[in-house]
């Protein structure tokens, strides 16, 4: 196996030109391939169940767990010291058990040789690739970031790629081959972005394929080495830029400008049909599945037969599979516009300048459900568990972060996270210097004579944090930027008021 490349990379996608013929084997090898993920996915699911059910591996993680509570309550710097090491030793043990039950990466490529030799179209590298892709997987469940592994469906693998650009499937001469296959790569003459890509080299190659229009259209991407080639109309600006992002907006502070945005407002123009496709779905499978469904409407557990519950078959016709294809098509519209839309909010903010600061945010845990059962107490009706699941699908802020955070790099600068428990931006008041908590529905901050928008405010706040864990706010700069900021905010504000005045649909946490 190759060492791994540790040099910046980034991607170009570019379209393949392709037969009908071809696209039946890529189709074949895409199938082996998920037939090949599923099987060194169970194996290593099996050799997971036993270790967790070894005295050893009990032992090891009750150490463990008992460490990180002691030092999550220690303060003394020495004992702090100590526990580390012990933790350290602990994980050690716990890698050790890892090689002992074959749970590593390089187990789970030596169990997935044998398997690929079967199948002429599917090279060494290719089934090693598989089989990282299963190992990532399963690691998630071993470090507790998963509570379960999910196995492919028929059709659900769309993407293969290799290890190295020398062998199997690889780039050259404007071709992609690939045992057999020459698929031809479309290089537009008026891409000039793709022809200065294309110089640099070529680490190894990605096939995916897209339904599009209920057709399947195929593509490579290209890893290259080094990083993406820069337009010349680009602009870099100087200075703090304070980034406050919810789960549907985004308030920003800089030094010329303050503004408070929807997240990726294009998407909501597809949610409508989004849903209506949805409800169509269900009727078409209620039409097509009057058995599987209760009186009441809901779906059966199985069927019983000679006294053993069975798994419910689900009839799927043709037309329940067109709109379902209709429903992807919709579904990959809005991908694709949200992804735009968070490329040009990037462009915007890399413009004001070249140090941006945010806070951190658990995105995962604001998708979760609510876990304890409220009343509420002027109707006496339970409240709904659902919380920001919805919203952050659909506007994706953590992708927003992850483009921020990459395109960063490539211009030699890095995303600054701010410490949230110790700043506590959203209670901070610099003129009083006090932190005041406020409810979620208070969408002002009174000072009085004036009032200042919260998130923009929270955001000013952050465009001042300092210090080396950036843990404390420059009150001293806050007020001496302040008048600055307060015009500029009453401008931003003033244009929003304008927006609402012409009809346009304000998302009301702008509080306007």
């Amino acid at each position: 196996m190759s060492k791994k490349s540790t040099t910046s990379s980034y991607v170009l996608t570019l379209e393949l030109k392709t037969e009908i013929w071809q696209e039946d084997e890529l189709d074949k090898r895409f199938e082996i391939g998920r037939k090949m993920f599923n099987a060194i996915l169970s194996e290593a699911l099996k050799r997971y169940n036993v270790m967790i059910e070894r005295k050893d591996y009990k032992q090891v993680r009750k150490q463990i767990k008992e460490i990180n509570k002691k030092h999550f309550n220690c303060k003394n710097e020495d004992n702090l010291k100590k526990l580390e090491k012990q933790s350290k030793y602990l994980y050690k043990q716990l890698n050790e058990l890892y090689k002992k039950y074959s749970l590593t990466e390089y187990s789970l490529i030596n169990y997935i040789q044998p398997m690929y030799s079967h199948f002429k179209s599917i090279d060494s590298k290719v089934a090693q690739a598989i089989a990282s892709r299963a190992w990532t997987s399963i690691n998630k469940l071993i470090k507790g970031e998963a509570n379960r592994v999910h196995f492919k469906k028929y059709g659900s693998l769309n993407t293969l790629e290799n290890k190295w650009n020398k062998s199997g499937l690889k780039y050259k001469d404007d071709l992609i081959q690939w045992n057999g296959l020459k698929l031809p790569v479309i290089i537009k003459s008026c891409d000039k972005y793709a022809q200065m890509a294309i110089q640099d080299r070529v680490k190894y190659c990605r096939i995916k394929r897209k339904r599009i229009r209920g057709k399947y259209k195929y593509y490579v991407q290209l890893i290259l080495e080094g990083v993406p080639p820069v337009k010349e109309n680009k602009e870099i600006g100087e200075g703090n830029v304070g980034l406050d992002i919810g789960t549907q907006t985004i308030a920003i502070s800089a030094k010329y400008d303050v503004k408070l945005l929807e997240l990726a407002p294009e998407v909501n123009n597809i949610e409508k049909e989004k849903r209506r496709l949805l409800r169509k779905l269900d009727r078409q499978r209620r039409a097509n599945n009057p058995n599987n469904f209760k009186e009441d409407g809901t779906i059966k557990k199985g069927i019983i037969i000679d006294g053993k519950r069975q798994k419910l078959k689900w009839i799927k016709s043709n037309r329940y599979m067109k709109t379902l294809y209709e429903l992807k098509d919709v579904q990959r519209k809005q991908a694709d516009i949200r992804k735009q839309s968070h490329e040009r909010l990037w462009n915007y903010i890399i413009s004001l300048g070249d140090r941006i600061l945010v806070e951190t945010m658990n995105y995962k845990g604001l998708q979760a459900r609510a876990k304890n059962t409220t009343v509420n107490e002027k109707t006496g009706k339970f409240n709904k568990k659902k919380r920001f699941g919805k919203s952050l699908a659909n506007k994706a802020p953590s992708m927003l972060l992850d483009i921020i955070n990459r395109k960063l790099q490539y211009e030699k600068l890095k995303l600054f996270k701010i410490s949230t428990k110790k700043v506590k931006a959203s209670q901070f008041n610099h003129i009083e210097d006090k932190y005041i908590k406020k409810q979620l529905n208070e969408r002002w901050n009174d000072f009085g004579d004036f009032k200042i928008q919260r998130d923009l405010y929270s955001s000013f706040i952050i465009q001042n944090v300092i210090g080396k864990k950036l843990d404390k706010i420059d009150r001293e700069n806050m007020i001496n930027d302040f008048e600055n900021f307060r015009e500029l905010h009453n401008r931003e504000i003033e244009r929003l008021k304008n927006m609402k005045k012409d009809n346009y649909k304000l998302i009301s946490s702008f509080g306007i």
